[in-house]
């Protein structure tokens, strides 16, 4: 496994809070990502990864605690201007637009980089086709990155489960990040498409010089891919380590297994 990684700081988050009335969905999370890192965040169901995601990326609002990219405070922030940052990320459950085909789902990313005015799209002009030609240039290298090329044209709806997360990934790459974050990437995938997203995430990382946080309950990817694991369990987090120091620790044991799991023989 690769842990090459660089010494400079582009993710630290400090003290990251939320309450949903008065109930603490996250409490006192910290984070900090290195350039290159991969690294992952589990813990059981309701723990809080999502809501973390959902913080750092604009959509829920912190009760206290500060999020910084690159030495920026997001604090006020839109989605959107945070994915202009350079922060990009997947959903839990797949979010493509079922009734566009792969191509145009991929081209949507890139439109907030296309270099025409809502003059030039209103008035059809010559710089609005070149661009759009442009564009179109783009999403399809792009898919062929991907291996994706032959299915340009077919409705994400009619995809296989893991073709469709594969365009996921595509799409929000599209958007030229530097930090990724993977909300449960292998979410209902056979052992062979599990296998083949693990080789993916190391190519992305690689390709494109990406940073790479991701969510995921399958151990085989977390523990075969991630150079460092952060557990939370009820909001808070109760560990942190290489994959070997996390499968060994009691206390993710009976998060996940329950009290007393750790000491069976």
């Amino acid at each position: 496994m690769d842990t090459t990684t660089s010494s400079r700081t582009i993710l630290k988050v400090e003290g990251l809070t939320k309450y949903f009335g008065g109930l603490g969905a996250v409490q006192n999370f910290d984070l900090v990502l290195k350039e290159g890192d991969l690294n992952g965040l589990i813990g059981p169901n309701g723990a809080g990864k999502t809501t973390v995601f959902n913080l750092i990326t604009g959509i829920y609002i912190p009760t206290r605690g500060t999020v910084e990219f690159d030495g920026d405070g997001l604090a006020g922030f839109e989605p959107f201007e945070i994915t202009r940052k350079g922060i990009a990320r997947t959903f839990q459950n797949i979010r493509l637009f079922s009734n566009l085909t792969v191509l145009d789902n991929v081209r949507i990313a890139y439109h907030p980089h296309a270099g025409y005015s809502l003059t030039d799209s209103v008035l059809r002009t010559k710089k609005f086709y070149a661009k759009e030609d442009e564009l179109t240039d783009q999403a399809l290298d792009f898919l062929a990155i991907f291996g994706l090329e032959g299915i340009q044209n077919e409705l994400a709806k009619n995809l296989p489960y893991g073709q469709q997360r594969r365009v996921e990934i595509a799409r929000a790459l599209a958007a030229d990040p530097r930090l990724l974050l993977l909300d449960e990437p292998a979410a209902g995938m056979n052992p062979k498409e599990i296998i083949e997203l693990m080789d993916l995430i190391h190519f992305i990382r690689d390709r494109f010089n990406l940073t790479i946080l991701l969510i995921e309950h399958q151990m085989r990817v977390v523990m075969g891919i991630c150079q460092y694991i952060t557990v939370m369990d009820f909001g808070q987090v109760i560990a942190r380590g290489n994959p070997r120091e996390i499968q060994e620790n009691e206390r993710v044991i009976e998060a996940y297994l329950g009290k007393g799991a750790g000491h069976a023989a």
